[in-house]
């Protein structure tokens, strides 16, 4: 069998291409995300940066809120990056109107909470369970105000929460793709890996 597993950007908005590219020096098949039969094709999901509530409303535009919700409630291993980190969250703490998540992971989060668009920032962030530390672009970043029993804290900054895993789950509020660093990306792909 392929050990090589086939991993989807969900392509409704966001650093896709960034993510594509990230995935494949990850020595993953990575393929951009629009449609249920796309979904239905992939090992594992990756959900991108962007705008959490037009992601929100594009995801049900595309018949895909209620496939996506199935198949990560289904056990299919997926990565959030800042506003896939929102859309991963089961509560937001400041939700726009109408505004609806995935969920997947027992945890509040809040949306831009590092600031706005000017206030954007890259810092170094230390990671559990890789050996030093990656670059964290920060870029309108959310972080977790709080995590539910099963939540697995991975990273901090500024004694934020700003990386989380539960179980299959994976989110950042940081942009891993944007800086050449796919240790993030790799860490992920091996979750996938183990699924199949």
């Amino acid at each position: 069998m392929n050990s090589t597993p086939v991993i989807g950007v969900l392509a409704l908005q966001g650093d896709v291409r960034e993510h594509l590219i990230a995935l494949a020096a990850a020595d993953a098949v990575a393929r951009p995300v629009r449609r249920p039969e796309e979904l239905a094709e992939v090992d594992g999901l990756v959900v991108p940066g962007g705008e959490s509530t037009t992601i929100s409303k594009l995801a049900v535009l595309f018949g895909l809120m209620e496939p996506l919700r199935e198949r990560i409630a289904g056990g299919m291993p997926v990565y959030g990056t800042c506003a896939g980190l929102i859309m991963l969250a089961d509560k937001i703490l400041d939700p726009r109107s109408g505004q609806e998540t995935f969920g997947g992971i027992d945890m509040i989060v809040r949306r831009n909470a590092f600031g706005r668009q000017n206030e954007s920032f890259e810092a170094g962030v230390t990671v559990t369970g890789i050996d030093s530390p990656v670059e964290g672009v920060f870029i309108r970043a959310p972080w977790v105000e709080s995590v539910g029993a099963e939540v697995e804290v991975l990273a901090e900054h500024d004694g934020h929460i700003v990386a989380v895993r539960q179980g299959k789950a994976l989110a950042t509020s940081f942009h891993p793709e944007l800086t050449g660093d796919h240790r993030i990306h790799e860490l992920f792909v091996d979750m996938v890996r183990a699924e199949r």
